[in-house]
């Protein structure tokens, strides 16, 4: 038992031999995985690369670094748990929304946000999602149109290492309409 504030007591939940993790970007076992790309119009790539920190089964969360290259487009999503971030370096537009670096965004579960845009000189980010981190897609229009407005295509999902307990669910997201291109 612990003293609370009030001068009572209240049952601890200390559980004894659990430690903090403690984690550092250039960790060996911390490597880049690219996520997502697009061709610009150049035929250039762009893409978002993440290092998950923290991806745990139970309870589930994810905590991770992300770099979007410069002008990479994001559809319009939620995700099956809030979700959490803050722009560390960089902007973006998060729908009609500038998001220099400072910003906190908050998503609520069942919200939705985007579609995202990468600002000129890319944008770096930390996010935290606190349940099942998967996506769930919303108005493809509107992804649609940031990619025209981009002069850009869709491309393939690279290959990433999911946890064993968790699928990739990554496919269901094409959008109809939209031209897949393989990768150059």
């Amino acid at each position: 038992m612990s003293d609370n504030a009030n001068g009572g007591s209240a049952p601890s939940p200390k559980v004894r031999g659990l430690e903090p993790t403690f984690r550092h970007l250039d960790d060996p076992d911390q490597k880049w995985q690219e996520v997502r790309s697009i061709q610009r119009p150049d035929g250039t790539k762009a893409s978002i690369w993440e290092k998950w920190f923290a991806f745990s089964p139970d309870p589930q969360y994810l905590s991770l670094y992300a770099k979007w290259d410069p002008g990479i487009v994001i559809r319009r999503h939620g995700h099956y748990s809030p979700h959490v971030v803050f722009v560390i370096a960089g902007d973006m537009w998060c729908g009609d929304r500038h998001c220099p670096a400072g910003t906190h965004i908050e998503l609520p579960f069942g919200a939705a946000f985007g579609p995202f845009v990468a600002g000129p000189n890319g944008t770096t980010l930390f996010e935290v999602m606190m349940g099942d981190p998967r996506s769930w897609g919303d108005q493809p229009e509107l992804f649609q149109a940031a990619l025209d407005a981009q002069g850009a295509k869709v491309l393939p999902d690279p290959p990433i290492e999911f946890p064993g307990w968790l699928q990739d669910l990554r496919q269901r997201w094409v959008v109809e309409g939209a031209t897949v291109e393989p990768p150059q």
